[in-house]
């Protein structure tokens, strides 16, 4: 099932050329009050929301995709975990390109661990990338983006894939710089995941997943997902042996080589195997 947020928060089912409003289905989503428990709300109840929708869509109005604004499928992520260098050829060209390592040693995810991203820097790709430092280089980074369903401690890597609700196309997007990672990518809007998420069910293998970005018509990146050196099992063992996970965190997987700089006026063409495709505007803030 690929389940989107549209237009003013509506949620759709998609399918084929159209999107279905199926908005009725958040009625089974249970009040919340404060303190409010980590987690996304749709996230923590998916099942509940699924089983709905599927109630509903016969009967749904449809809607034509190319009509939809669509935002980022998870609404209130409690985090968004980052992979850095977690393809060799990225590794390659990080040394090589001192526009990205700044004169420092570039080393792989092995020895980097995982980083996280505020989650005020999330947009879906209808609200586009607004560049805070036109100035500075300003890069794109098209990664398999997965989202956790099932929360957990220390989960083994055996059961990591029950923990997995769902897969979008996620930009992690950077500018580079001399301060702290997490600070260079966690800039609003700097974290771009849609166009919606398709639940695990449908993506037999993400280890083996072809994804690419395109930027005025000219391919920058494309790999696949066989050449992470963290997997997504891998990742999510990993992450949870610091803490505990929680429904609608996203883990980006990180990048393939070949990303490269953007400006004002440019679209992002991004697209994944499995999940499909989407176009992202670049805008000075």
């Amino acid at each position: 099932m690929k389940l989107c947020r549209f237009d003013d928060n509506r949620l759709g089912l998609v399918e084929r050329d159209h999107v279905l409003d199926v908005s009725a289905a958040l009625d089974v989503l249970p009040s919340l009050r404060y303190p409010l428990a980590p987690g996304d709300l749709l996230i923590a109840h998916l099942g509940a929301v699924v089983a709905r929708v599927r109630e509903l869509a016969p009967k749904a109005a449809p809607k034509p995709l190319a009509s939809c604004a669509f935002l980022s499928p998870v609404a209130n992520p409690p985090r968004i975990i980052g992979a850095p260098v977690n393809y060799l050829k990225h590794h390659a060209e990080s040394i090589a390109d001192q526009g990205i390592s700044f004169g420092k040693e570039v080393k792989t995810i092995d020895a980097y661990g995982l980083f996280l991203k505020s989650p005020t820097s999330l947009v879906g790709p209808s609200q586009g990338v607004a560049l805070r430092f036109p100035e500075r280089r300003n890069d794109h980074e098209v990664e398999l983006a997965v989202v956790i369903g099932k929360g957990g401690d220390r989960i083994p890597l055996r059961a990591a894939m029950d923990h997995v609700a769902g897969y979008a196309i996620g930009l992690d997007m950077t500018v580079r710089g001399t301060e702290d990672r997490s600070q260079r990518k966690s800039i609003d809007s700097y974290s771009v995941l849609g166009p919606w998420l398709v639940t695990k069910d449908e993506i037999a293998e993400p280890g083996d997943l072809e994804l690419s970005i395109a930027v005025g018509g000219q391919v920058r990146q494309r790999s696949s997902t066989r050449f992470l050196i963290f997997d997504v099992p891998r990742l999510i063992e990993y992450a949870s042996s610091y803490y505990a996970l929680h429904p609608g965190d996203v883990i980006m997987t990180g990048t393939p080589e070949g990303v490269a700089p953007v400006k004002p006026g440019d679209v992002m063409h991004c697209e994944i195997a499995g999940i499909g495709a989407m176009d992202v505007a670049v805008r000075a803030a």
